[in-house]
């Protein structure tokens, strides 16, 4: 899995590339927690280039979601498809994650708030 950031004005998007699983979902929790120390508040997770995850990439989502939450952050996922999409819909999360259809769609929901 890798992991790039990248910049639109005060919003920090955060493109997910490869699989989400046991072995590797740690590093999105690792960045998101690096990203808090530095004030970032605005976060957008990409997960247009993820064709796989599994519990602990769930979990990882879930982690960094209520810990976003917790601290009256703003945070959404987008692109979210496939077998991604369909594991989300089977653990019931699609209300639970605050989820756009595409990064421009999250970046103007930011900016209207």
């Amino acid at each position: 899995m890798e992991l790039k950031i990248r910049k639109s004005n005060e919003i920090y998007i955060i493109d997910v590339n490869g699989e989400m699983d046991l072995y590797n979902s740690y590093k999105l929790k690792e960045l998101v927690m690096k990203m808090l120390e530095k004030k970032v508040v605005n976060f957008i997770i990409n997960l247009e280039q993820v064709d796989y995850i599994d519990s602990s990439g769930i979990g990882a989502l879930i982690y960094i979601c209520s810990t976003i939450k917790k601290m009256n952050l703003k945070l959404s996922i987008t692109n979210i498809h496939g077998s991604v999409k369909k594991v989300i819909e089977l653990t019931k999360l699609m209300g639970y994650f605050p989820i756009a259809n595409t990064v421009e769609e999250a970046i103007s929901t930011f900016n209207q708030n």
